[in-house]
């Protein structure tokens, strides 16, 4: 088995691959796995095709590899859940999510892990934003729709200095996943921004990666009638349990007063206000001017108690790691770096 070397003892990392009906495509991903993994999962959720038989034969070839097959498809979410319990049982230090169907760009998988192992960041992600000669060859109504899920993402996560939240570009420190409540994590295509919103509740440290935008002759899995169906819904949950558990039962600050008076106030005015439009307008009557005044200041007052909420949700961006601290020593960090990025050559 090849591993990274340090001067203290090696780092882990685990790559989870979680694989549904990519037959074609695992072989050379399985191929390309760069020689920095020390333990590679892959996840066969309830394939129809050979995907199993496929990642069974690699198995034999490379001893690294285990592969758990699930009885029932659980979606890309569960079969990173059941990926990541088998990481942790394995002893990773940072563990990888490497998509079956081979778009991931390995070639970077040592800076995604690289400000983990230095333990400035508990969870790093791809951004694809950054790529702008990529992007123009994305679809306009796709990339309208990224950037418009992305800022919903964002205000649901609480991440709002990162971009393109739904990358599914990911890795993890072993001692931060063990913080989350695995069981809660969306089992769907939401997993990727349900697991931003477990992790800002734990304080994690999230870093953006760039990576490249692969658009051209690519078809996306994701599908807009889809997005549009289950996004919506399930990020309003998230972003109501995030701001619950932040103010009311984590914590009680000034964001909480603004957040419960600004409530009142905007429900309040609003309610009442509209209460006193209807009765006088359908009496043909004027309304007195401080019928008029007094909704409309508890209005006025409610948003801007919420805009100073929102002001103070931008700046609690957690900054400080949760982690243990670094898996090297600081001294042989650079030596660690450069032996990552030589193995992680494809």
């Amino acid at each position: 088995m090849s591993r990274v070397r340090r001067q203290s003892s090696d780092v882990h990392v685990a790559a989870v691959i979680p694989a549904y009906n990519v037959s074609v495509e695992l072989g050379a991903v399985l191929r390309a796995l760069p020689a920095l993994f020390s333990s590679v999962i892959v996840v066969d959720d309830a394939s129809s095709d050979d995907t199993s038989a496929v990642a069974e034969r690699y198995r034999q070839l490379d001893h690294r590899i285990e592969v758990i097959r699930h009885k029932e498809n659980q979606g890309v979410g569960g079969a990173m859940v059941t990926g990541f319990h088998a990481a942790l049982v394995a002893g990773a230090d940072v563990i990888v999510k490497v998509d079956g169907d081979g778009q991931m760009p390995m070639w970077l998988i040592p800076d995604l892990i690289e400000p983990l192992v230095k333990g400035t960041a508990d969870y790093a992600k791809g951004n694809r934003f950054r790529d702008l000669v990529a992007l123009r060859s994305m679809p306009p109504l796709r990339r309208f729709g990224n950037v418009a899920l992305s800022f919903l993402a964002k205000s649901a996560t609480g991440y709002w200095k990162c971009f393109d939240p739904t990358n599914g570009f990911v890795a993890i420190r072993a001692d931060v996943l063990s913080q989350i409540p695995l069981a809660k994590v969306d089992r769907g295509y939401f997993f990727e921004t349900s697991m931003l919103s477990h992790l800002y509740l734990i304080g994690a440290v999230v870093k953006d990666i760039a990576i490249p935008a692969r658009y051209a002759g690519e078809v996306s899995s994701l599908s807009i009638p889809r997005v549009l169906r289950q996004f919506p819904l399930r990020l309003l949950s998230s972003l109501a349990r995030r701001l619950v558990w932040k103010n009311f039962l984590y914590d009680f600050n000034l964001e909480s007063v603004h957040l419960l008076v600004g409530s009142m106030l905007l429900f309040s005015g609003a309610t009442y206000g509209g209460y006193q439009w209807m009765w006088y307008a359908s009496r043909r009557l004027g309304a007195p001017a401080g019928t008029v005044v007094l909704p409309s200041m508890m209005i006025i007052i409610g948003v801007q108690l919420l805009l100073s909420a929102l002001q103070l949700d931008l700046d609690a961006t957690p900054v400080t790691p949760v982690n243990r601290g670094p898996l090297v020593r600081q001294s042989a960090v650079e030596v660690t770096t450069s032996a990552m990025r030589e193995s992680g050559t494809i």
